[in-house]
């Protein structure tokens, strides 16, 4: 095999990689770290996620990419090298053909450094492709007919919520409340309501285990441990479902408001096939408990999560390198 086909997710909490005939071969974190002294990468992904706070004032643990563009352009272009060679383990003889997703709202000028990035990673051809489609396709729709098709993609930078017909967007929205906010949106819970300081780590694994958008037929809890404000020591809690569903509720309602916008604008007879298909969820957020249940209360149109939410949009930037007419 001279050269390789892959198919890139690049997402501002995670980064997977999809490579033609294997799937995907690589999902780790969006997180490089650098020493600042020397300016140097002391780790990339799954090592450098474990360092997210707890290095020392030399080495900072960041992420490059946010809301789901590039915030720093040298160290996503290193980080992609990385993740590249990682996921080819092998010397290519050709340099490879990529698809890499992006937002639906990005500027031209987000969307070029996205391109520059991959080519200077090492690709010999680049495409561009909105989030949206990529999830569409991972999910096993077929976007080439001319039929309504309604996906909501919960990334961890964006949500973003489109209707497609005939393989392109027709109405489309992305706002910036996604799996990072709702992290956000715990810390801040815990320290109005507890006077606790927790890391975005903790926050992500309550959001994970007990965080919820609509009511639980049974509360759940689990013992976190943050910092106290007024004494400064360590401290332990127990956090209810129920806490969990208040600090989020501002966070999920954004996100139900962009699907009511997109739908309000959707042309009628989109609008009815959407209406009989159902609502597509993709996306690591969308596997946010209740959410799902809250969609189908507040539009009246079923909505379901897809078969491998958190990959549909790797697997759909994979598959779309077929579709894709490619330059000789």
């Amino acid at each position: 095999m001279l050269g390789t086909d892959i198919g890139i997710d690049l997402g501002t909490a995670s980064v997977l990689v999809y490579i033609k005939g294997q799937g995907i071969v690589l999902k780790e974190p969006s997180v490089v770290a650098i020493n600042k002294d020397s300016d140097k990468i002391m780790a990339v992904g799954e090592d450098a996620r474990s360092m997210l706070g707890r290095t020392p004032g030399n080495i900072v643990a960041i992420r490059p990419m946010r809301e789901g563009v590039i915030s720093d352009y040298h160290i996503t272009e290193k980080m992609l090298k990385y993740f590249i060679n990682k996921a080819v383990g092998r010397p290519l003889m050709r340099k490879p053909r990529i698809a890499i997703c992006v937002p639906s709202n990005v500027t031209g000028v987000e969307r070029r450094a996205v391109k520059d990035a991959a080519e200077r990673a090492g690709a010999r051809q680049v495409s561009v492709i909105e989030e949206p489609i990529a999830a569409a396709i991972g999910a096993g729709i077929d976007i080439a007919r001319a039929c309504g098709s309604m996906v909501v993609d919960i990334g961890g930078g964006t949500t973003d919520v489109a209707v497609i017909s005939l393989g392109g967007m027709v109405v489309w929205k992305s706002i910036k409340t996604a799996g990072d906010n709702f992290d956000e949106a715990i810390i801040r819970y815990m320290r109005k309501k507890h006077n606790i300081l927790i890391g975005e780590r903790t926050a992500e694994d309550l959001k994970m285990n007990i965080g919820t958008a609509y009511p639980r037929p049974a509360s759940v809890s689990m013992d976190v441990r943050g910092r106290n404000l007024v004494t400064g020591l360590p401290k332990n809690i127990s956090v209810t479902s129920e806490e969990m569903q208040e600090a989020l509720y501002e966070s999920v309602a954004d996100v139900v408001e962009a699907v009511h916008t997109v739908l309000e604008q959707t042309p009628p007879e989109l609008a009815s096939d959407i209406a009989d298909r159902g609502i597509v969820m993709t996306g690591g957020g969308s596997l946010l408990y209740g959410l799902d249940k809250l969609l189908r209360e507040r539009t009246g149109i079923n909505t379901i999560i897809a078969e491998d939410a958190v990959s549909c949009v790797a697997i759909g930037t994979g598959k779309y390198i077929d579709y894709h007419k490619w330059e000789k």
